[in-house]
């Protein structure tokens, strides 16, 4: 239901909906993207003048330097301390256009370097402009799905802002948004959130987007997924008309091409990857189980020394499992949607830095992750389809490095996973297994020690924590007490 607030700033967002562009030109580097024809453009369109429109920027090179595309010196440096010292294909694509102030729509394999394409030419394009800081009012937006990637987005983004003096902030729900109305009362240059909280600081007035200079969608397609284009659409009608905007998606369906028609200015499309590609250095395999010997199997997977991400169905599935593993001696923490923000951090970071080398996550791990050097990928449950197959299998075989990818099949699963390696592209190796299996063994390699479960302690006995609910000590209830509370009482409600 729309409250009055809502309702007129939908009203005045509507006023300042940009023109539909021209149709995007295409540069295929590797595989097709469908664009969308010259007719479906033809009624309403309304190019933009061409004084706005930057000359399209000659390709280049594919072994060229971040300085030969342009990058300044400054953010050069940066990288190089970070590590990144060449760049990726879909960086060494977009970068001359995106840096030349034009609407760029990409795509890339994950893994492939995407963030760091979109961040150098905000970076840079702020620096350049040398306007103010204005509190509440962001000179550029980064639009992601999911709170996990926004943080690894900030992560990437924060030693590139530093190196020109750039302050950044997240918004995202599931967190209190005290913090981050100090951060945009305290003026910042860049924002990477959510659409939800972003919409609901707006409507509380504590950010407007009208000094906004860059835009940036960040996996357009997973938000669709979500839902989230309405308020993705309502965001971009905040921005000001004919300022730069970027839009990394996997495809173009599910409404991405309405927002590519509706919102970029004769954007230069750059595809680095056919959509359904499997990355070329990850090897597949099914292995046929039967129900009985599936957690022997899984945790045969999960026993070795390399990091392994599994990925079940349900949140339920994921803590059960992680709790399951655990308990056998193979340390595992859970990612997913009903864990606090603070949990879902901790439990990435020890997964990140080496604390536990077995992260059980449902799909909200599938997209945006980034964690180094993931050997294997087991799906516990086969997905539904054959895109949150390709998005989980990504985690492994990132930058290059090479992955294995497993998928467990019962019986009464063989149609679905036969249906879904056709629809992904892949020719995995299939192969009947049972706990202890040589295969197992083989694609696992040694195993790590078991690791003995922390030992809750018990209350001493005696104790006031041990005693029962109604006892005293001298051995009954006291006439007319009040039952002392334990942790499995009910606790008071809280007052609303």
């Amino acid at each position: 239901m729309n409250t009055p607030d809502s309702t007129s700033h939908d009203a005045r967002s509507r006023s300042r909906r940009r023109p539909r562009a021209a149709a995007p030109r295409t540069t295929a580097h590797s595989g097709d993207f469908r664009t969308a024809s010259t007719s479906e453009l033809t009624h309403a369109t309304r190019p933009a003048p061409a004084s706005s429109v930057p000359a399209a920027a000659v390709p280049a090179r594919s072994d060229a330097s971040f300085a030969e595309l342009g990058v300044p010196a400054a953010l050069v440096a940066s990288l190089q301390a970070s590590g990144v010292t060449s760049p990726f294909p879909i960086q060494t694509a977009t970068l001359p256009d995106s840096l030349a102030g034009r609407d760029v729509l990409g795509r890339g394999k994950t893994g492939s370097g995407k963030t760091i394409a979109f961040a150098l030419p905000i970076v840079a394009r702020l620096a350049a402009s040398a306007k103010p800081r204005t509190p509440g009012r962001p000179r550029a937006l980064i639009l992601v799905p999911t709170r996990e990637l926004a943080n690894q987005v900030a992560e990437t983004l924060a030693p590139l802002a530093k190196a020109m003096s750039l302050r950044t902030t997240t918004i995202f729900g599931g967190v209190g948004q005290n913090p981050q109305v100090n951060a945009l009362r305290a003026g910042v240059d860049i924002v990477v959130a959510c659409p939800g909280r972003l919409e609901d600081l707006i409507q509380q007035r504590h950010c407007r987007l009208d000094q906004v200079e860059v835009t940036v969608l960040d996996e357009a397609d997973h938000m669709a997924d979500l839902g989230f284009l309405p308020g993705v659409k309502r965001l971009l009608d905040a921005t000001p008309m004919g300022t730069q905007r970027l839009l990394f998606s996997a495809t173009l369906d599910n409404g991405i091409d309405v927002l590519v028609r509706r919102y970029l200015q004769h954007p230069v499309t750059h595809s680095v990857d056919p959509e359904v590609a499997p990355v070329s250095t990850m090897t597949h395999h099914v292995f046929a189980v039967h129900p009985e010997h599936k957690l022997g199997v899984i945790h045969d997977l999960a026993s070795g020394h390399g990091r392994t991400l599994m990925f079940t169905r349900t949140k339920h599935g994921a803590k059960k499992l992680a709790k399951q593993l655990t308990a056998s001696g193979i340390p595992a923490v859970e990612l997913h949607g009903n864990l606090s923000q603070n949990a879902r951090e901790r439990n990435l970071d020890a997964f990140s830095n080496g604390g536990t080398r077995v992260l059980v996550a449902t799909d909200i791990a599938a997209r945006g992750i980034h964690v180094d050097d993931i050997t294997l990928v087991v799906h516990v449950d086969p997905p539904a389809e054959h895109k949150a197959y390709l998005h989980r299998s990504g985690r492994t075989a990132r930058a290059g490095a090479e992955g294995v990818v497993v998928t467990m099949m019962t019986p009464d699963q063989a149609g679905d996973v036969r249906s879904l390696a056709k629809a992904a592209g892949i020719r995995p190796s299939i192969t009947a297994v049972s706990t202890g299996h040589p295969a197992v063994a083989a694609l696992v390699g040694p195993s790590a020690p078991l690791v003995t479960p922390p030992v809750v302690a018990q209350p001493p006995a005696g104790s006031s924590a041990g005693r029962s609910s109604t006892s005293t000590s001298r051995g009954g209830p006291r006439a007319g007490a009040r039952p002392a509370r334990t942790a499995s009482s009910d606790r008071r409600p809280r007052r609303r």
